[in-house]
């Protein structure tokens, strides 16, 4: 059967048409979870710009930097930038300004512009304001209602490695992270835990200098410094009309100085819990004289079980110390990890109340390691102190902003790495007014795209 060239044509073009229409589904099959990817990551972009919004954020800094600056354009796409690199698969801020197609010397200029008490205030003024509003959710409920929201104050200090020009800033400390002495940059931080973990504001930060010129030196030591932050921040509290607790506080046992514990429950009628050593000596009520080590092999203790986690056991005893005065003591011995014990002045909690504020110290860590991991704390490239300053409390305003939008605004479906990788791989496809983003189309060719 011979067949016309007519034919053969409308049979070609059969086949082209065929073979486009396949090509056309196989393009959609692979685009679709990209779409669904992107999809996600713009609510992710809008969640982050609600906290922002609703943190007060954006009015505070950007208007002061504006007026410092003398800047017309707007800078919020550029704060937010610094605050979170990560979000756009950088470390420093010189790739920062080379993704972003930015002056190269933009970042050192907005982190210089103010000096670091200027920088300090900002962030006491933005944990103030949200533990004010936290206060009056619940200021008109029950004491029971009250009572699942307890505060925590959790203070610990993290050295940030430095290398490159010696700043005034930077010193050797020793790191227990690396358990060696390290050149870096001496942060302390001050942390109110709301409830088991449900949000955790940043409210002072300070940076120790190693050996400062001019009036004021020598530098003040940790302790001193906690003790300062703690005092400032509960006062500004009770003067915005809070009627706040008795604080309750927790640190590492480098900060169990007799001091700053009986500072805290006489002037702040609170209690200081940290994590007692092995070479403490104390005197039992009933005239036995044990050292802390003897605290933790001695079997002979009031031991109870615990009915929020099976397996661990708890004693808890009263005694006197040369250098505390009168103490509480609890003995703590869980299964799978070496046992402690936990030092405080002498104080009517239970030691189920100890233990749980014990246990929220972690999130004082988890704020370290986001700082440092997810957001890049030490990859900063400056010159000047106050850049510097400005760098750690942008980073700490953005874990603030991570830790709110995961936990309130997504209520905890939604990690923070899971907001980290979803932005760092589609940003580009994103679209956001204030931010100064305007995403790829997806109406250009699929390869350009």
């Amino acid at each position: 059967m011979i067949h016309t060239h007519r034919y053969h044509k409308r049979l070609q073009e059969a086949r082209q048409k065929r073979a486009h229409r396949a090509k056309q589904r196989r393009v959609q099959r692979e685009r679709e979870p990209l779409q669904r990817e992107q999809a996600r990551a713009q609510r992710h972009l809008q969640a982050l710009e609600q906290a922002l919004e609703e943190l007060g954020l954006p009015e505070a800094i950007v208007e002061e930097l504006q007026w410092k600056l003398k800047a017309q354009a707007k800078l919020l796409g550029k704060i937010f930038g610094l605050m979170f690199p990560a979000f756009f698969g950088c470390r420093t801020t010189a790739e920062l300004a080379r993704v972003r197609v930015w002056d190269k010397n933009l970042p050192g200029k907005l982190l210089g512009a103010l000096p670091k008490r200027r920088w300090v205030k900002h962030l006491q003024r933005v944990g103030r304001e949200v533990l004010v509003t936290l206060w009056r959710h619940v200021e008109e409920k029950s004491p029971a209602t009250r009572s699942r929201w307890p505060w925590t104050w959790v203070a610990d200090d993290r050295v940030f490695k430095k290398s490159g020009q010696p700043l005034g800033l930077v010193g050797t400390w020793y790191s227990g992270q690396e358990h060696r002495v390290r050149l870096g940059i001496d942060g302390l931080l001050l942390l109110v835990v709301v409830g088991p973990g449900n949000m955790r504001i940043p409210v002072d930060f300070t940076v120790r200098r190693p050996d400062p010129v001019g009036p004021g030196r020598p530098c003040r030591d940790k302790l001193t410094w906690i003790q300062v932050m703690l005092d400032r921040t509960y006062t500004a509290l009770q003067r915005l009309g809070l009627a706040l607790p008795a604080p309750l506080v927790v640190a590492d046992s480098w900060f169990g100085d007799s001091q700053l514990l009986t500072h805290v429950a006489s002037h702040l009628r609170g209690t200081m819990v940290v994590e007692g050593k092995r070479t403490y000596v104390f005197q039992l009520s009933d005239g036995r004289r044990v050292t802390g080590q003897e605290l933790l092999t001695r079997a002979d203790w009031p031991w109870r079980d615990s009915l929020q986690l099976p397996g661990m056991r708890y004693a808890r005893l009263t005694a006197t110390s040369l250098t505390y005065g009168p103490v509480t003591l609890v003995i703590v011995q869980e299964p799978g990890e070496a046992g402690y014990y936990l030092l405080c002045q002498a104080t009517p909690r239970t030691a189920p109340c100890l233990i749980r504020a014990w246990k929220r110290r972690r999130w004082i860590e988890h704020a370290f390691r986001t700082l440092k991991h997810l957001l890049a704390t030490e990859a900063c490239q400056v010159h000047g102190e106050d850049a510097y300053d400005g760098h750690l409390v942008w980073r700490l305003l953005a874990g603030l902003v991570l830790f709110y939008t995961t936990h309130v605004l997504f209520r905890g479906r939604v990690t923070m790495e899971e907001i980290v990788f979803s932005l760092k791989h589609h940003w580009r496809f994103l679209t956001s007014k204030d931010l100064e983003l305007h995403g790829l189309s997806w109406e250009l060719d699929f390869k350009a795209a």
